[in-house]
């Protein structure tokens, strides 16, 4: 913090971010919170960003950018993630700058493989740092750490954005994210957690834990009330998450 009074950090709300942005004002940094608004994030994200922003006092600042507008994105390749990255760090940074903060960081951690994260090469090419993997940090650790500091956010599950229940290559339109958001949110609503709605063929393929398997096959009835209304079939993944 001595190095860089005013820090910048691109916020989710997820656990890893959360921590980070707890601690950066717990050690006294000038610090302001950036939410990328887009149809990549549930409305719900947005709800716990402000949530937990006013509840430790720091300043969030929301962005909305129109991430469809990108033809390499909405190709949806194998590296798109880098390309969605490079615009949502790219707003951060400018807005950033605008606000008076040089420095950006995010909550990405050495549980991010960098090899399965094409989003990682983008934040070093924008110098866009990661403290937490700076320090060697694990989620479990991340994790531990924020439940000790009475997070409400410690226990969390992570939460890939909407584009990731999206083939590869699989053309990625509005429609469909917002059919993808309105069938996981009425499953949210029945009480499932830590579970995807992954397309297949314009089908909903249901992926929920091991542990609520028998309540996805106990309440199927239900299940395909919910989620039918926005896709024609509903299957659901017996290997579960």
């Amino acid at each position: 913090m001595n190095d860089n009074p005013k820090v910048a950090i691109g916020f989710s709300g997820g656990v890893d971010s959360a921590y980070l942005l707890y601690m950066c004002k717990r050690y006294g940094a000038d610090i302001m919170a950036y939410y990328i608004k887009s149809l990549f994030q549930p409305e719900f994200e947005l709800v716990i960003a402000k949530k937990f922003t006013k509840l430790i006092g720091v300043r969030l600042k929301v962005i909305e950018i129109d991430i469809l507008s990108n033809e390499k994105i909405v190709s949806n390749p194998e590296d798109r993630c880098y390309f969605c990255k490079k615009i949502i760090f790219g707003a951060i940074k400018q807005h950033a700058k605008e606000d008076g903060y040089s420095l950006v960081i995010d909550g990405s951690n050495v549980s991010d493989s960098p090899s399965n994260r094409p989003g990682m090469k983008a934040l070093d090419e924008l110098g866009v740092r990661s403290p937490l993997r700076e320090c060697g940090m694990t989620k479990e650790m991340i994790r531990a750490l924020s439940k000790e500091a009475g997070l409400y956010l410690w226990n969390r599950t992570a939460y890939a954005c909407l584009s990731t229940r999206i083939p590869t290559g699989t053309f990625i339109t509005e429609n469909l994210l917002k059919r993808i958001e309105c069938a996981e949110d009425a499953l949210f609503s029945m009480g499932f957690s830590d579970f995807r709605v992954r397309v297949l063929n314009d089908v909903a393929r249901l992926q929920v834990p091991n542990d609520q398997m028998h309540i996805a096959l106990e309440r199927r009835e239900h299940i395909l009330d919910v989620v039918k209304p926005f896709f024609p079939a509903v299957l659901l993944d017996f290997e579960g998450r």
